[in-house]
């Protein structure tokens, strides 16, 4: 596929005019956040935003409502707390991993200490700053989690020595002790076979071969299938291990919900389901519960997603999160995620399938059927 638009992915530096004013993304590594970061995200989002911060599908974090001068204070505090190690880099650090990865006894092997690794390595190449914003990475650390993320470089793990390197479904064995460098050559060699605009490496004809054979690597298996999960459903509210999964409804979350969550929790992580993982003793799900936030697997809020809507967008026809607000406390549990999108573009979509609700103008489309 080629493009002739500029690559307009939001960073700190490069920050999106939405109609309510500037959104930032803010690259989170690994969705792990210290609580010292979560603070500084906070008081952001409270002094030089809209007060909320949202939770991403690639397990960042947003701040929308900028002010003029919102940007430059918002990059300087963010530099400060070790959230913006990269200013050339910036937009680039997408790098996801399995959220439960070390907490529980699914997964086959602890990806999360690789995450900080990689993410030098891709920092360390000044080439690689002109990787487009959309390009992802990603560590499964077996369980499959994020084989539906569509990621342009995934590891998954086999065992506690090797992984395999997919690259859009071609796949090589790789022991951990290249996974860091790998992963970036990949990048590189994207960039390389680039011809126009691609953006990721599914738009390149046979791209993962193209890559692997250009990197010297034979592709010798595909990536397993038998586990492969797609959906907000992949972790479900709840204990899982020694963490508390807890579901950020709309995938927005408030002041007073940021302050319980660095209260109760010893440690954060953000996942591409727009929701958090907490390190917490197990008797605070009730002080969450009270501020809004979901512990429980079968609220109708898990799986539930929804696009800025009016009257952050100028392109939406309607306001669909307050609709999405409205309605879904009164939906049964779905077997499928549920995304409102305020038009047709769809922003913020989940991979797989999802129910599809669309604003029309005068009314919404579920799955294409006009309600």
């Amino acid at each position: 596929m080629r493009r002739t638009e500029a690559d307009r992915c939001p960073g700190v530096l490069a920050v999106h005019e939405a109609a309510d004013g500037g959104l930032a993304r803010v690259r989170v590594p690994g969705g792990v956040l210290s609580l010292a970061q979560l603070q500084v995200l906070r008081m952001a989002a409270s002094e030089l935003g809209d007060g909320r911060l949202e939770l991403t599908s690639r397990g960042n974090v947003q701040v929308r409502g900028l002010t003029e001068d919102g940007p430059r204070e918002l990059s300087r505090r963010l530099y400060d707390a070790g959230l913006l190690p990269s200013i050339t880099h910036e937009r680039v650090r997408n790098i996801l991993a399995s959220p439960l990865s070390g907490l529980d006894d699914q997964g086959t092997y602890d990806v999360l200490p690789l995450v900080s690794a990689v993410d030098r390595a891709l920092c360390s190449r000044p080439g690689l700053a002109e990787l487009p914003g959309r390009f992802l990475f990603a560590l499964d650390d077996g369980r499959g989690d994020l084989s539906g993320v569509q990621a342009d470089v995934l590891v998954r793990a086999v065992d506690e020595r090797e992984a395999l390197l997919s690259l859009g479904g071609s796949a090589v064995r790789v022991s951990w002790a290249e996974v860091p460098e790998v992963m970036v050559a990949a990048a590189e060699a994207f960039l390389a076979e680039r011809d126009g605009q691609e953006w990721r490496i599914a738009e390149l004809d046979d791209g993962g071969r193209r890559i692997l054979n250009r990197l010297g690597l034979p592709t010798t298996e595909e990536l397993p299938t038998d586990t492969e999960t797609t959906g907000s459903s992949v972790i479900t509210a709840g204990r899982h291990g020694s963490a508390l999964v807890v579901t950020v409804p709309l995938g927005s979350l408030g002041q007073e919900q940021a302050v319980v969550v660095a209260d109760v929790a010893e440690q954060v992580r953000v996942t591409p389901w727009r929701s958090l993982v907490l390190v917490a003793p197990a008797d605070q799900g009730a002080r969450l519960e009270e501020v809004g936030l979901v512990t429980k697997a079968d609220s109708p809020w898990n799986g539930v997603t929804a696009c800025a809507g009016q009257p952050g967008c100028a392109k939406a026809l309607a306001d669909v999160r307050a609709e999405a607000w409205r309605v879904t406390p009164r939906l049964p549990r779905h077997g499928r995620p549920m995304h409102w999108s305020g038009c047709a573009r769809r922003c913020g979509k989940p991979s797989g399938e999802f129910v599809d609700v669309l604003a029309l103008g005068n009314g919404y489309s579920i799955d294409g059927e006009r309600m």
